[in-house]
């Protein structure tokens, strides 16, 4: 796979932030030059007081009043360098963590697709370690710049003014080190760009990990897995010794080639100083010049280093930002209330493909052999409980996942209240479903917290009310004999992903979430099935008597589960091979009746045996 180019043009986008920081880094810049100027006028005192010295008849008034001015510099130094890291590192700070939060914020309005082409340790590598690289090019890039021009350009303007006879003879290194400097950059963004991809395997490693840790151990896998972080975790290395085996050429080089400037200085100024053509005093200023131009060129090169660093994330974090979300919301947004009079829900011959989801390419949309929905038209009545079954992979999960536009279906295809969805705004839609899904994920935190996620954000209520509400919905999901056997009850935390509790336990927190939404849609994907009939039955019964007037949606392989709906779809290969209430579909001789008869020689069958 080709890489993309690096290029500084990636920091195009950080214009908004750097214009809006401007002030910030004008006067950490002012402070910055302050810094350098000071530094560079030390040296001139030290310059006079050899010579003082070195005439042999000097007065410490003056020796002292000298010491005294470099103080005061100094002091003026220490403040000013204070004031740019304030200013610029302050801001360099401040625009990562703007990006950061904006990244996040796209990341949230990706939809499914998206995360099937990056995976979570990559964006996390991304998002903390990419954006350190663009801080650090933004601050320390910055000061290493304005560092290299400023002070290196004044240096040699003072020392040649000062004794252009022995600085043209102490520079003659100096092009080599420009020539090292341009070389270094253009390797730089290319091993960088392999240290940050690797950085993303090894996270992307450990993430998936500790996420199946529970399947792992029960597979005794961890030898293989301990193998495979290893593996990323020495190509995480390699690449990172590459880069170091570069700076170790580098800046040694750099500094050895410095070391010349001063050796060649010292043999011409020795010279001259004994021609009593340049004063001692004026020689060690020399010194002190050329070997404060060390730093200039060694920040040459950690600019070059920061600024292909910060290029290559930047480009990194820019591929995100410009990934525009699949599933975008209505320009214009409407909703419609609710009403009795029309269809809650209406599926007007619904197709939908992943391969044509996934492709922009019109001819592949047309074709539907390989469809995971095809042809469905439905009318669910406001208040109706709909049951869905059906085989394995026949399309019930990407059924429901159309009526939210968690998948985007194509216009017209699915209405909510005789308005396309299409139509609605994302947000308004979704509240409308309150969905218990297939795979029940909890977050890290509290029984409790999980449960009144549910609640409406946009009008928090009280502490007391929402336990009010919590406590309702463990009774209401069944959860209240489960809550005594936790130490903590309801603030017992869960761990990552409920790794604490058991399926059922999930399941039923689960349903407790969505429950306490109280949307005018509940659906519950296939909720039951690490759950007991009795407890089952009695979330159901409860559902039957809070939910009046509202509609329910449930998908399940159990026909005791179904037996609740007021009407029975059941998808075969993403189409509706039957329609009709419980009592109509066990009369058929389809795939409904063969699973209630199934299902009813199961416990004879159990008895038998036992």
């Amino acid at each position: 796979m080709s890489r993309p180019h690096i290029s500084l043009k990636e920091y195009k986008s950080l214009l908004p932030f750097l214009s809006r920081y401007k002030n910030q880094y004008i006067f950490g810049i002012i402070c910055l030059i302050i810094v350098d100027a000071a530094q560079i006028a030390i040296p001139q005192f030290i310059r006079v007081a050899v010579d003082l010295i070195a005439d042999g008849a000097f007065q410490w008034r003056k020796i002292i009043i000298l010491c005294l001015w470099m103080i005061g510099i100094m002091a003026l130094v220490s403040a000013g360098r204070f004031m740019w890291r304030y200013f610029i590192n302050g801001s360099s700070r401040r625009i990562e963590a703007e990006l950061r939060e904006n990244l996040f914020n796209h990341l949230q309005k990706m939809s499914w697709d998206f995360y099937q082409k990056y995976k979570i340790g990559d964006l996390m590598a991304r998002s903390i370690n990419d954006l350190h690289a663009v801080r650090m090019s933004i601050g320390m890039g910055v000061v290493a710049l304005f560092d290299f021009f400023f002070m290196a350009t004044a240096i040699l303007i003072i020392i040649f003014i000062q004794d252009a006879s022995s600085a043209i003879y102490s520079i003659i290194p100096l092009p080599l080190v420009t020539l090292l400097i341009l070389f270094f950059g253009s390797m730089v963004g290319k091993k960088f760009r392999t240290v940050q991809e690797t950085y993303s395997k090894v996270s992307d490693n450990a993430q998936e990990t500790f996420a199946g840790v529970r399947v792992i151990k029960s597979f005794v896998k961890e030898w293989w897995f301990i193998k495979k972080f290893s593996d990323s975790n020495d190509d995480f290395r390699k690449a990172n010794m590459e880069l170091v085996r570069l700076f170790g050429f580098f800046f040694p080089f750099v500094q050895f080639l410095s070391g010349l400037t001063i050796l060649i200085m010292l043999a011409i100024g020795g010279v001259r100083v004994i021609n009593d053509q340049m004063t001692p005093g004026s020689l060690v200023a020399m010194f002190r010049y050329l070997s404060m131009l060390i730093w200039p060129l060694m920040g040459a090169g950690f600019m070059v280093n920061m600024i292909q660093r910060g290029a290559v994330s930047l480009g990194r974090i820019n591929e995100i930002f410009n990934t525009p979300p699949s599933i975008k919301d209505s320009d214009n947004p409407s909703s419609a209330e609710p009403d009795d009079a029309i269809p809650a829900l209406e599926l007007v011959d619904l197709k939908f493909s992943y391969n044509a989801a996934e492709s922009s390419d019109e001819s592949s949309k047309d074709s539907h052999s390989d469809s995971a929905l095809d042809g469905i038209n439905l009318k669910i009545k406001r208040g109706q409980w709909l049951g869905i079954m059906g085989r394995t992979g026949s399309g019930k999960t990407t059924l429901i996942k159309t009526f939210t536009r968690m998948l985007d279906p194509p216009r017209g295809a699915v209405r909510v209240f005789g308005l396309d969805i299409h139509d609605w705004s994302l947000e308004d839609l979704r509240k409308l479903f309150a969905v218990s899904p297939q795979d029940s994920y909890l977050f890290s935190d509290s029984i409790a917290n999980n449960i009144s996620y549910g609640l409406e954000t946009n009008d928090t209520p009280s502490e007391g009310q929402t336990m009010n509400v919590v406590d309702k919905a463990v009774i209401f999901a069944a959860l209240e004999k489960d809550m005594l056997s936790f130490q903590q009850g309801k603030d017992t935390l869960v761990g990552e992903r409920g790794l604490t509790l058991s399926g059922g336990q999930k399941q039923r927190t689960a349903i407790a979430r969505a429950a306490v939404m109280e949307s005018e849609f509940l659906i519950l994907d296939d909720s039951f099935s690490a759950v007991d009939n009795e407890t089952e039955r009695k979330i159901l019964e409860t559902l039957r008597k809070e939910r009046k007037g509202r509609t329910t949606i449930i998908i399940s392989h159990r026909v005791s589960t179904l037996k609740y709906a007021d009407k029975i779809f059941v998808l075969d290969k993403g189409k509706m091979s039957e329609y009709g209430t419980p009592e109509e579909l066990v009369a058929q001789d389809g795939f409904y009746s063969r699973m209630a008869a199934f299902q009813r020689l199961e416990p004879q069958t159990e008895r038998q045996n036992g």
